[in-house]
């Protein structure tokens, strides 16, 4: 396996001027979609080596409520807050093979991704993106939109079918 950075993007919460910016939380829809990326991920067999997240409330709910299913508790890392970018996102990367996943906020991690692969993506809310590193190429690996999570969540809720594993 090569190094991977995950990015989940926070799910859907309150609507602006609710409260302050940085204390706006999910909002039902935003906890459902929390809740089935990190059930999505276990069912893909995906494990990280640490879970990093925006302070940023309705960041901080996606990743705890991701991390129920996981096994994992979120840390906490400022730079995921705002102006987030690749320089920093391969720091967090770290050495030798590892995934890490990143919970944070649009438009930086769309940026990332593309600073780091070219690609040019919509990641919605709710939604998860891979870029593997390897031999200093990045390459995206996976996106995934919170309808096609829900899929994979649900896959082997009926007795007998098998977790979806994912090929690093």
């Amino acid at each position: 396996m090569a190094q991977q950075l995950w990015f989940l993007r926070h799910g859907e919460a309150e609507p602006r001027g609710t409260r302050p910016d940085a204390q706006r939380r999910l909002n039902p829809k935003g906890e459902s979609q929390a809740k089935r990326a990190g059930i999505a991920l276990a069912r893909m067999k995906v494990a990280f080596a640490v879970v990093l997240t925006s302070p940023r409330q309705r960041a901080l709910d996606t990743a705890r409520l991701a991390c129920l299913a996981l096994g994992q508790e979120p840390v906490v890392h400022e730079p995921l807050s705002s102006g987030f970018d690749a320089d920093e996102a391969l720091s967090l990367a770290g050495p030798g093979e590892r995934r890490v996943l990143l919970v944070g906020h649009e438009p930086d991690f769309s940026q990332v991704i593309h600073d780091l692969t070219g690609a040019r993506i919509a990641l919605r809310k709710g939604g998860l993106a891979a870029v593997r590193l390897h031999n200093g190429q990045s390459d995206l690996l996976l996106l995934m939109r919170p309808r096609e999570l829900e899929c994979v969540a649900a896959v082997g809720d009926r007795e007998g079918e098998p977790a979806v594993a994912v090929k690093s």
